[in-house]
């Protein structure tokens, strides 16, 4: 079972910063620790990721939710996968 909740984020970014408040709640009530990983520092996570910051997952980069989300809808997710 997945122990973190992984944010692809850059230095920088605003809309990061606004999915923040979003994401606290859901990461406390699934228990799980907040990861946040610079795609800058990953060519690989900068290709996939470089127009859809930010973005949430649970360790696939292949398999993650995209920004505009609530609590509502990443608690959703997250439940779908857990």
């Amino acid at each position: 079972m997945a122990s973190e909740l992984i944010l692809y984020t850059t230095l920088g970014c605003t809309l990061c910063e606004k999915a923040k408040p979003e994401i606290w709640p859901v990461v406390e009530a699934f228990d799980l620790r907040l990861k946040q990983v610079d795609i800058a520092d990953d060519e690989q996570l900068m290709q996939r990721f470089a127009t859809s910051i930010p973005a949430v997952g649970l360790g696939d980069p292949g398999d993650v939710c995209l920004w505009p989300f609530d609590q509502a809808r990443l608690a959703e997710w997250i439940s779908e996968r857990l």
